[in-house]
């Protein structure tokens, strides 16, 4: 006899052995005992959370010759001949196939004729949102007045894609994702009935894996239990067979981020690779790690069962969520979420992997406002521990560096530069913005303005057009830029522009005040 998977072997024959699914099941089984059964339904929601096994349950139930509670029989020759798949009283239609406007006409000419047994005939469209535009329109008056022996049941993963017309005409149920307790509370009771043993910890993994859909699960788990066939499933076992890593080999390419050590990181990486890990699911188990770790930091008496790790490893996370600042955390999530999505598309995932943890092991890649507090974080550890924190690399002892190539310097540089246009110099961007606050339409132009010295030791806005000049010039905007630096600086300072011709004259013979002097970090 052929095999059956286990997400076929142990599909759900009656209400009570639906999961995760309460408000739903209560709703239909009071509908059909009260007889409110309606005339179409809209079941949606993820993968694999019963969509389908609910509906042909319905199927079974309201032609059930003795329903017992809102649950079929089972023993019925209608109830077998639905489960066997020969009754002509339940047709399943895949839309994904089947989605033009002939097939749907080909519905409505059968809905004519009633069941030669049983009280209803149930349509069953899976994959609803794949009809064309033309093939709903042929189907909507049916739908919205179908004769008392026939039920629609559609079935979507992307409601969104259903028109308004058709969904004003059913009754919507959301299947939401099932949790983590209940699919590895239903994987232990088949693992019970298939006399198979099986670490808890290792089905609590495969239920998370399985990302709320419990056909998912199922089917993971049947790859597991084949992979390891007669012998008890171990947490490694599922690890092996999923190309998942474990925590400690986290805790270690963490250790290695914080330690900026890029070299030890890719070696790492290469040792999970070689190893036959799937680098996708590394990506989305670093994730959760990081994310376990965030929590620990945020949240106070946070439980096991949160988090979803075993006790053993929560010691260690612990460790590491100790020597973590939750911005830090954030940006990790973050830049490996970004990963993630691109992961999907990528002929070289592993390239991405590496320039991802580049970007952990050095902030100063990035300009983002978390980077910067990394940043500014790994600077005040190493001023703690002594380091001394350079601009430049060091040089080794006893060695003389070579003359590095030097700019070319302007033709005529001043002997000394006033401390005022010292200061007009560093605080440039600051007045730029006082200044934009009266008058926004000079802040592109002096953003773009070369600050220099003139022959009266005067400040110098050199401009490359000679619009920028004559408007820099009128009354009113030259005295609000004098006001603003006299109200910086308490003094006056002499300003006058000129314009530059890039045709005739090069920028670089122009005397750059931002080159001379070292500019500090604005703050505005």
């Amino acid at each position: 006899m052929a095999y059956t998977a286990l997400y076929r072997k142990f599909r759900p024959d009656n209400f009570l052995d639906v999961k995760g699914q309460e408000h739903i099941v209560t709703t239909l089984k009071n509908q059909i005992k009260a007889g409110r059964i309606g005339h179409a339904y809209l079941f949606t929601g993820t993968r694999g959370t019963g969509k389908t096994t609910v509906a042909k349950l319905m199927a079974k139930v309201v032609n059930c010759e003795n329903p017992v509670d809102g649950n079929p029989c089972n023993e019925c020759r209608m109830c077998k001949g639905i489960m066997a798949g020969s009754s002509m009283n339940v047709i399943e239609i895949d839309a994904a196939s089947n989605n033009g406007v002939d097939n749907v006409r080909e519905i409505v000419e059968e809905v004519r004729y009633s069941p030669t047994e049983g009280k209803y005939k149930v349509y069953i469209i899976d994959e609803v949102h794949m009809l064309s535009a033309g093939a709903f329109n042929a189907l909507l008056k049916t739908i919205e007045e179908p004769p008392s022996y026939v039920i629609f049941i559609l079935a979507t993963t992307e409601v969104h894609k259903i028109p308004v017309t058709i969904l004003s005409r059913c009754q919507r149920y959301d299947f939401k994702r099932i949790t983590i307790d209940v699919i590895a509370d239903r994987l232990t009771q088949l693992m019970a009935a298939e006399n198979i043993e099986a670490e808890e910890k290792a089905l609590r993994y495969v239920a998370r894996a399985a990302d709320g859909s419990m056909r998912d699960a199922l089917s993971l788990l049947d790859q597991c239990i084949s992979f390891y066939l007669g012998k008890k499933l171990t947490y490694d076992n599922v690890l092996e067979v999923l190309g998942a890593v474990d925590t400690q080999v986290f805790a270690r390419l963490l250790g290695h981020i914080r330690s900026q050590d890029v070299a030890s990181c890719i070696k790492l990486l290469e040792e999970i690779e070689s190893t036959g890990r799937e680098l996708g699911q590394f990506t989305i188990d670093f994730i959760w790690y990081l994310r376990n770790l965030l929590l620990l930091k945020t949240t106070e008496d946070i439980s096991e069962m949160v988090i979803e790790i075993s006790s053993e490893n929560l010691a260690i996370l612990q460790q590491d969520a100790a020597l973590m600042e939750e911005q830090t955390l954030i940006r990790y999530i973050r830049i490996f979420s970004e990963l993630s999505n691109q992961l999907r598309y990528a002929a070289r995932k592993r390239v991405l992997i590496e320039v991802a943890l580049i970007k952990l092991c050095k902030p100063e890649m990035e300009q983002s406002f978390d980077s910067i507090l990394n940043r500014v974080k790994l600077l005040e550890e190493k001023l703690e521990k002594g380091v001394v924190v350079s601009q430049g690399r060091p040089e080794p002892a006893g060695e003389t560096r070579a003359a590095a190539p030097q700019e070319k310097k302007p033709a005529i540089l001043p002997e000394a530069l006033p401390d005022d246009l010292k200061a007009a110099a560093q605080n440039w961007k600051g007045i730029i913005t006082q200044i934009g606050r009266k008058a926004p339409s000079l802040v592109p132009i002096l953003n773009n303005t070369t600050l220099s010295i003139d022959g009266n030791q005067g400040l110098l806005l050199v401009v490359t057009e000679q619009i920028d000049k004559d408007f820099i010039d009128r009354e009113n905007h030259m005295n609000l830029i004098k006001e603003t630096l006299a109200g910086m600086f308490h003094k006056q300072i002499q300003i006058s522009t000129r314009y530059l011709d890039r045709s005739k004259e090069r920028m670089d013979e122009v005397v750059d005040l931002s080159k001379l002097v070292k500019m500090p970090i604005q703050y505005e």
